[in-house]
């Protein structure tokens, strides 16, 4: 019987930056030192990404650091790689700074 291969294949970010989506609402940022199968995940020096206190959907520029830090697969929503992000303009918001 073959080895059962997870839904993804996390090993070419270990020792890299990752930004992981929790349910619930937190990103953290890190470098992945750690997982397996059930997507349970260890960060070095990771950092809390806070919300904004007016808008619960935005982050803030405010972290926290965290440390080492492991987050149980069944709250890992999304994880990406930091080298791999770009910041864009919304191209749905109009020149006046109005939605469309």
């Amino acid at each position: 019987m073959p080895p059962k291969e997870t839904v993804l294949d996390l090993a070419r970010f270990i020792d890299r930056g990752v930004r992981v989506k929790l349910s619930g609402g937190r990103e953290v940022t890190g470098t992945l030192k750690g997982y397996d199968q059930l997507l349970n995940l260890v960060l070095d020096e990771a950092i809390e990404h806070l919300r904004d206190a007016e808008d619960a959907l935005k982050i803030s520029d405010e972290t926290r650091a965290l440390g080492l830090l492991v987050c149980r697969g069944t709250s890992v929503m999304v994880v990406s790689a930091l080298d791999s992000m770009e910041e864009i303009a919304n191209p749905f918001l109009a020149e006046d700074g109005g939605a469309i």
